[in-house]
């Protein structure tokens, strides 16, 4: 499990050096993802010579118990916008229209994704 946390956030830290680095609009953890992608789909075309954490699911596992409870991650987040209501109670009308406008976007994306790949996949 040390071995796949340290590769998890290894990913995420290399991630963050990338776009920080060069200045991309692209968050570090998203690119994080896709290095971890990498990682996993090298790791399937050649097991061999990697350390049997890497090998042998527990990688997954421990992504499975990080997203099991990744609801606590959620709380200091909501005591910092509890501690700023003052600036909530100035800005809540941008901050609801930002909410629903990124929320339309994010469906609006998925749908469209999910139907590219559908045509594509043929099913």
């Amino acid at each position: 499990m040390i071995i796949s946390l340290t590769l998890l956030l290894l990913c995420q830290l290399l991630g963050e050096i990338i776009a920080r680095g060069g200045g991309l609009p692209v968050p570090g953890p998203v690119i994080g993802m896709a290095l971890l992608l990498l990682v996993m789909m090298l790791r399937d075309r050649q097991p061999g010579g990697l350390p049997k954490p890497l090998v042998d699911g527990t990688l997954e596992s421990t992504g499975k118990g990080i997203l099991a409870n990744l609801s606590l991650l959620f709380v200091p987040a909501g005591v910092g916008v509890v501690g700023r209501l003052d600036v909530l109670a100035s800005q809540g009308l941008a901050f609801a229209v930002t909410l629903v406008v990124s929320t339309a976007a994010a469906l609006v994306a998925t749908a469209l994704t999910f139907t590219w790949m559908v045509r594509k996949v043929g099913r």
